[in-house]
Parts: C-alpha cells; structure tokens; sequence
C-alpha cells in the first residue's frame, strides 16, 4: 500500500492542471500529496474509458529517440540560419536577399570564407570561383556571380563589420555541421524503420517515406490496438472537429486544441505530398476546391480520409492499392 501511495503521488505531480480541476470538485481547499494520490485512485477506479497503456517494441522506442533527436537539430538548423540572416540584414543586406540560405548547402560554404562586401569585391570572380569550386560547392560560377553582384550593389561599410563576419562564419560552420549531422541522422532512421513490421505497409501509402513512416511509428508506439479505431486515430492526430453544443445551439464544431503534433504533421505534409503523387488523392483534393474548400481545408480533409484508408492498412496488414477515386471514401 505504502508503494501504490508513492506511486500515485508521484503522478499527481506530473498531472498539473487536471488534478488542479479535479482537487477543486472535492470538499475543502487544503493540498496534499495523499489528497492528490487519493483523488487519482478515485479517479481510476470510477472511470471507464481510460486506454490500455503498452508498452512500445524496441524498433519504436528507437524511433522515438531517433525522430525526436532529430527534430531537436532541426530547429537547431533553423535557429542557427535565422541568426546569419539577421547579422546579414544589418551588415550586408544585399547578400541576404540575394542568397537563399534555407535549402543551399553551398551558400552556407560561402558564407564560411567570404561575409563582406569589400572582401568579396577584392577576391573577385575567378578566385571567388576557384575557391568555392575547391570547397565542392554545386555551379561555383552562379554562386560567384551573385555573391559578386550583392557586393557590389552595397558600398557602405557597417560599424562593427568584421566582427559580424566572424560570427556569421562561425554560424555557418555551426549550420553545416548539423546538416552533416542531419545526413547521417536520417540514413540510420531509415535503416532503423525498415526493421518494423509495419514499414512495407507505410511506405507503400502515396506521400509517406521512411521519415515520416518512422515519425508515426514513434507517435503511436507501433501498436493499433491501443488506438482501438480509425476515428479515434483521427482524433489522436487532431483531424477530427469536436462539437460545443449547449442548449439550442448543436452542430457547432470546432478544431481540437489537445492533439499529437506529430501525427498531425505526418498526415498533413504526407497528404500534401500524395496530391502531386497520386491520382487518387489529387481527384479528392480538386472535388473539395470545386466545393469551395480552402486548400488547407482541402488537404486536412484529405489527410482525414487518409487516415482511415491507413487504419484499414495496418488493421489487416496489407499494403496500399489503388482503386480509384472511391478508396479514399470512409
């Protein structure tokens, strides 16, 4: 008994706002641990529709750590370009817009030797170009000629200039290690999700790869049975509306403030993606906009139907086949 008490006092910690709600519908205003403990066990023991709580096979506690290590360095990646950005919107402006420094790997090389106008105006094109060919850079001579045209465009030389070029070559040495790092991440996640019983399956969905496949391994833990339903994994993801009815007023829905954000990327990104992938998603997706939808109303209608499609896939583990328009239907 001493042990359950611990143990549920434990948990009360960690349920924050919902025991706070929950104490307040009990007699008195006093808080203590055997009040929270007692308040949980209550709460157990009166409650029927509480899920089964399994626990997740090795591949997805795997992928759980993998997937989200990795989104942890993507927004360290995001982070460290949006700060490059905002020192060269106040030294060197004309770079920054001319650059784009989201997706080129060899802006970012650029970046890590030349960050003043005057200094790339005295390297001019041909060392410019050499040394960014030297350094393995994709169409050395494009990337010359703009870096070349920015510094040109700006003749004022910015107080405090040369130590904003070391800090952004730093960054940039910074954001192209994590994108190595991100390189190698994501090859040992596919390796990892190739391994779970249900990768054929999920891969074989129009829009979802190994990343995404491996994203909702880690949200669900691989295991369906604990979801119970294809509605209940719509409202997991958060692409299920709940109703605010009260009195007169019914069928007022609304969107889900308490959802898995990661689920909710996999199916919306994935549906995005199967749009331009497959034709049977792509014909749901214009008979929604003939409706009248918006297209983020009209992807998340389709990443709902999607989910369905993908919890009759994995309830009778079986890969995705193409019909027609009618096997995205409910």
């Amino acid at each position: 008994m001493t042990v359950v008490r611990a143990f549920c006092a434990a948990l009360a910690r960690r349920l924050g706002r919902v025991l706070l709600l929950l104490r307040r519908c009990c007699c008195g205003e006093g808080k203590t641990d055997a009040k929270d403990a007692a308040i949980i066990a209550d709460q157990a023991r009166m409650r029927h529709d509480l899920h089964t709580v399994r626990i997740p096979d090795e591949t997805a506690a795997a992928l759980r750590i993998l997937t989200g290590y990795r989104t942890d360095r993507m927004r360290d990646r995001t982070r460290t370009i949006n700060r490059i950005r905002a020192l060269l919107s106040e030294f060197f402006p004309a770079l920054e817009r001319a650059l784009d420094l989201s997706n080129a790997k060899g802006t970012l090389i650029l970046l890590t030797g030349h960050q003043t106008p005057d200094g790339i105006r005295r390297t001019g094109r041909s060392r410019l170009e050499t040394w960014l060919r030297k350094h393995g850079v994709y169409n050395p001579a494009k990337v010359a000629e703009v870096a070349l045209d920015a510094a040109r465009a700006q003749s004022v030389r910015i107080t405090g200039q040369n130590v904003a070029a070391a800090t952004i070559a730093l960054l940039a040495r910074q954001a192209l290690d994590i994108l190595a790092e991100l390189t190698a991440l994501d090859k040992q996640i596919t390796e990892v999700f190739g391994g779970h019983r249900y990768a054929e399956m999920l891969e074989s969905l129009p829009g979802i790869g190994p990343l995404l496949g491996a994203e909702f391994i880690a949200a669900t833990g691989g295991d369906m049975e604990s979801i119970g339903s294809a509605d209940r994994l719509a409202a997991l993801s958060g692409l299920a509306p709940v109703p605010r009815d009260s009195g007169r007023i019914s069928g007022n829905l609304h969107g889900q403030r308490r959802y898995d954000r990661r689920l909710m990327r996999v199916f919306y990104m994935s549906a995005q993606l199967s749009i331009r992938s497959s034709p049977d998603s792509h014909a749901y997706y214009q008979r929604k906009r003939a409706e009248g939808k918006r297209h983020t109303q009209a992807v998340v209608g389709l990443a709902r139907r999607r989910a369905n499609v993908l919890w009759a896939m994995l309830r009778d583990e079986r890969v995705y086949a193409a019909t027609g328009t009618e096997s995205m239907a409910a």
